[in-house]
């Protein structure tokens, strides 16, 4: 067995943004409020002639031409997503056409906003086993098309997004990796976020959500980094799941990551699901913010009350 890595990153936003003094004009909020509650200032909105799967193509093809590759180069294509309006053909193999992937496994992953690490680890697991030799894996989420606009206290929240990440074995030792994942969830408080019902509209229980993500979820990020065989204080950035400003500063802080530089990218794109920390990541790396193998913590959470990370070295 070989272990695996990612090579490049990529990321894609829509054009248009939309500002909180926006949001004011359509619901009863305004710029103090958001920020002082959830961080967030701008997001991303895609607009109807744009599908996830655009969104996710333009991700994985950026990523693609900074590892150098072609399509031809990839065999297994993993989107982690949760706004799919069809269920067949499913996002990946949609990606898969647009790009020109000529036969790969093609396999959505939901699980929320947990979604990419999900994912990410199952790469990972599928060139260990050699079942796989590079994969694309995409993060894309269009939350802008299950959001009910006249409901302030969702539409504040999100964001439209993709990241991807190419993933190939990593060839000795030393060379940037991916870390074991610790994984898991709780099903039965999945009522506390919620996609669901006709047509899908998104809900959350927040003061749940947010209870348990700074009070149950430090001690598992810190095991996270334990299965790395690296101590919190040697992380060079975390990035979690970007969902409100309010959930990421305290729980970066009570894991103990004291030189790390935390990603803080809800604050222009709003909470993008599943794309939230490819994004963030891939933005980290463009802006120079880490370095090539420096180890990353990527920690996953929310949708499902599931949870997901692993440390990685940057590519």
């Amino acid at each position: 067995m070989t272990g695996s890595r990612i090579a490049a990153l990529g990321h894609y936003q829509p054009a248009k943004v939309l500002t909180n003094e926006d949001l004011a004009g359509l619901v009863d909020t305004s710029d103090e409020w958001i920020t002082s509650r959830v961080g967030i200032r701008t997001r991303h909105i895609a607009g109807p002639d744009e599908p996830v799967d655009e969104l996710a193509a333009h991700a994985a093809a950026k990523a693609l031409a900074t590892a150098g590759l072609t399509p031809g180069d990839i065999d297994l294509v993993l989107v982690a997503t949760s706004t799919a309006v069809d269920r067949s053909p499913n996002m990946a193999a949609r990606v898969a056409a647009r790009l020109g992937v000529p036969s790969p496994a093609a396999m959505d992953v939901n699980v929320v906003c947990a979604g990419f690490t999900h994912a990410l680890a199952t790469a990972d697991h599928a060139v260990r086993a050699g079942a796989a030799t590079r994969a694309l894996v995409i993060g894309a989420d269009k939350m802008s098309d299950v959001t009910d606009w006249s409901d302030r206290t969702t539409c504040v929240l999100v964001g439209d997004g993709a990241g991807a990440a190419v993933v190939e074995a990593s060839p000795g030792v030393g060379e940037p990796g991916v870390g074991p994942v610790l994984w898991g969830s709780v099903p039965e408080m999945g009522h506390a976020v919620r996609i669901e019902g006709v047509p899908a509209r998104f809900a959350q229980e927040g003061q749940s959500v947010y209870r348990w993500a700074t009070t149950q979820l430090p001690p598992i990020a810190r095991r996270a980094c334990e299965r790395a065989g690296l101590a919190p204080a040697d992380l060079a950035a975390v990035v979690l799941h970007q969902a409100n400003l309010r959930i990421i500063e305290p729980l970066a802080e009570k894991i103990g990551a004291v030189n790390a530089v935390v990603a803080r990218d809800v604050t222009e794109s709003g909470n993008t699901s599943a794309a939230s920390i490819p994004l963030a990541f891939s933005k980290l790396v463009e802006q120079g913010a880490v370095s090539s193998g420096d180890p990353v913590l990527l920690f996953g959470f929310g949708g499902n009350l599931s949870y997901a990370g692993q440390v990685v070295r940057c590519p």
